[in-house]
């Protein structure tokens, strides 16, 4: 939905301050290039008929982006990757799960997007290439300064690579703040009891659900809440970069 594929049924998503839900086709269309996906599976993500070469070079055909540079760009972001250029011959199937991830981190690359939507890259491989992966991740984005928007369940994936983090429950924003600050002092009873799911790690409390989460629309409500069931409280600062949802945030009991 981020980048109307497809559109969302409600909200505002805005890159450099334009709102893309606004945009025709036609205008969409111009800004796809700068937002690219990473998918959660990468064998599925891949067309298994066509070549790795064909694969990676799959947005310069779609765009229209053909120049002499496209043949040295593509051997760049394969050595990028980890593959090796001579390989750009062999079908998906020929590749490791994790290489073809590494392939789907190319094609999205040869666009030279701004952003990088990384949908959990890492869930559908084995756990000895999730860490080679995400090293790769941080490693591009210092190489061709990007932005990454990283999507995952996973805290000890979110701890490792984001700089800032955003925690949702139910579609809507509960707290949002740099990352050490999100999970040494996290503030939401949602974001603490989420915390606290991870194994070895200390119990934060939370404060008491009050109804369930289809009737809130998503709202942690504490005995203190006086918001009506189905308001959102909005974000509001409680520290530096560090925003929160929550009506009685300082006053939380923990049950």
């Amino acid at each position: 939905s981020i980048i109307q594929l497809p559109e969302p049924t409600s909200g505002s998503v805005r890159y450099r301050g334009q709102e893309l839900t606004e945009l025709n086709a036609e205008a969409m269309r111009e800004v796809r290039p700068n937002l690219q996906l990473i998918f959660q599976d990468p064998v599925s993500a891949l067309n298994p008929r066509r070549s790795a070469w064909d694969l990676v070079s799959e947005g310069v055909e779609i765009w229209g982006r053909h120049g002499a540079w496209t043949d040295s760009r593509i051997h760049e972001l394969m050595t990028a990757v980890g593959i090796d250029p001579n390989h750009m011959d062999r079908k998906p199937h020929q590749f490791s799960g994790g290489q073809c991830q590494r392939l789907v981190i190319a094609r999205a690359l040869v666009l030279d997007p701004q952003v990088l939507i990384c949908d959990e890259p890492t869930s559908a491989l084995d756990v000895s290439v999730q860490a080679q992966i995400l090293e790769l991740l941080e490693d591009l984005k210092h190489q061709y300064q990007l932005t990454m928007l990283f999507i995952s369940h996973d805290l000890a994936v979110v701890r490792n690579i984001a700089d800032r983090v955003m925690v949702m429950y139910f579609g809507r924003v509960v707290e949002i703040g740099d990352t050490d600050s999100i999970f040494e002092n996290p503030k939401h009873p949602y974001t603490k009891r989420l915390l606290s799911a991870v194994p070895g790690q200390e119990a934060l409390g939370g404060g008491k659900f009050l109804g369930s989460p289809d009737a809130m629309l998503g709202e942690w409500r504490t005995p203190e809440c006086q918001c009506e069931p189905g308001d959102m409280p909005v974000l509001v600062p409680r520290g530096p970069d560090h925003h929160v949802a929550c009506c009685h945030v300082e006053n939380i009991i923990r049950i």
